[in-house]
Parts: structure tokens; sequence; C-alpha cells
């Protein structure tokens, strides 16, 4: 059993691990371990505050979408308010510009039957003073008819015209 090789490689294992902990290995080595678990904590340490970080960064995100989305909603809203209010107020322009328009109409109507009817007033009258002018001259004779004619047609014109 001395001479096997395996028993040699057991009894250089153990010298070795003598003389590693002598020299201090094994404290070097938790060393080790204890500086990496530390680093991987910090570094956990770090994932989970950047982790709050983002869900805080999201959280406000969305905070000011929401409120965005109210402020366009508001926005729409208005504008909706002010394109009726506006439409409204045209509708009632028109319908004035209508009425003004119809009512100018109208007058101008009035005035053109007036005018047509004076007009054709004085031309009844002118086609009666001839007409009477053309009896009353072949039916009376002398000065005092002529005189009598003038001062009767010129009344009846006057009071034709008036």
């Amino acid at each position: 059993m001395l001479l096997t090789a395996e028993f040699w490689v057991l009894v250089a294992f153990v010298v070795f691990l003598a003389l590693a902990a002598k020299a201090g290995a094994f404290g070097a080595m938790t060393k080790g371990l204890d500086s990496r678990a530390k680093r991987v904590r910090n570094e956990l340490d770090e994932a989970k505050r950047l982790r709050e970080e983002a869900a805080a960064v999201l959280a406000d995100y969305k905070r000011r979408r929401t409120e965005a989305e109210r402020e366009a909603e508001a926005i729409v809203a208005s504008a909706r308010e002010e394109a009726e209010r506006a439409a409204a107020e045209g509708h009632q322009r028109l319908n004035d510009f209508v009425a003004r328009r119809t009512k100018a109409a109208e007058s101008k109507i009035a005035q053109a039957e007036a005018q047509a009817e004076a007009q054709v007033r004085a031309a009844a009258a002118d086609a009666a003073v001839k007409v009477s002018e053309t009896i009353l001259r072949e039916r009376m004779q002398g000065d005092a008819a002529q005189n009598l004619i003038r001062s009767s047609l010129g009344e009846v014109r006057t009071r034709l015209r008036a």
C-alpha cells in the first residue's frame, strides 16, 4: 500500500494542504470569496435601487401621460365648443344678412310699386286732360272758353297728381 501511486498522491495532497494552511492560503481564499460576495451584494443592491428608480420613472411617465391625455381631451372639447359657437354665430350672421337683404328688397319693391302707381296716375291724368281738352275745344268756342279750359285743365292736373 505504501508503494501505490494513489497513496503518494494522497500524501502529497495532505502536505500541500498543510503548507497552504500554514501560509494562510485558506484565509486569502475566504477573504477573496467574502469580497466577491460583498461585491455581488453591492451589485444586487445597486440593481434593486435602479429597479426602484425605473419604477418611479415609469410611474411619473404614466402620470404625465394621463395628464397629457386629460389636457388633450380638454383642448379637443374646448375646440369643439369654439367651433360650435363659431358655427352658431355664423348661422346667426347669415340669418341677419338674409333678413336685411329681404327687407331691403321688399322696400325696393314697395318703392317701385309706388313709383309705378304714380307714373300710371300721371299718365292717366295726362290722358284725361288731353281727352277733356279735346272734348271741350270741340264743344266750346271763343277766348272765354279757352281761358276756362286752361284753368280747368290746370286744376285737374294738380288734383290728379296730388
